[in-house]
């Protein structure tokens, strides 16, 4: 599954300006709710529910928040590169400055667990993270997430 299944090119944020996690958390769910239809308020719940199990924030400056919606119709990705890097309580320590926010049907099941370890993999190679840290606009951002993984390990 291509990540370019997941996000589409209106669905990156090139520089969000957010001071704290939860205000990264607000901001991703209000544009998670506008591209997809569904309530902001219930975005931002299922977000803060699943950062209460434990941070999102894999390390390396990347977080992948997470929840399942009952009224989507299918897996949603927005990806946002953060306009300066925050604390999200990364297990590194490291602040985050890459988010990946994915959303899934509550009956997604394996779908949305192949989708999380894709992102992580694409987001973990050093490589791909520094030519997103680079990329200025959402196109040039969608054109990095779109190149084919380095190998198929």
């Amino acid at each position: 599954m291509p990540i370019t299944d997941l996000v589409a090119p209106e669905a990156i944020l090139p520089a969000l300006k957010v001071n704290s996690k939860k205000q990264a958390l607000q901001e991703l769910a209000a544009k998670a709710a506008e591209l997809t239809g569904q309530n902001e308020r219930s975005v931002f719940e299922v977000l803060l529910q699943r950062e209460k199990l434990g941070t999102t924030a894999v390390g390396y400056g990347v977080a992948i928040p997470h929840g399942k919606l009952p009224k989507l119709e299918k897996i949603f990705g927005l990806f946002a590169r953060l306009d300066r890097p925050i604390d999200f309580e990364s297990m590194d320590g490291q602040p985050v400055d890459l988010v990946f926010l994915l959303l899934a049907p509550e009956g997604a099941g394996a779908d949305h667990l192949k989708a999380l370890a894709r992102i992580a993999r694409l987001l973990r190679d050093q490589d791909i993270a520094k030519k997103l840290r680079a990329s200025r606009d959402a196109q040039a951002i969608y054109s990095v997430l779109a190149l084919p993984p380095a190998s198929a390990a």
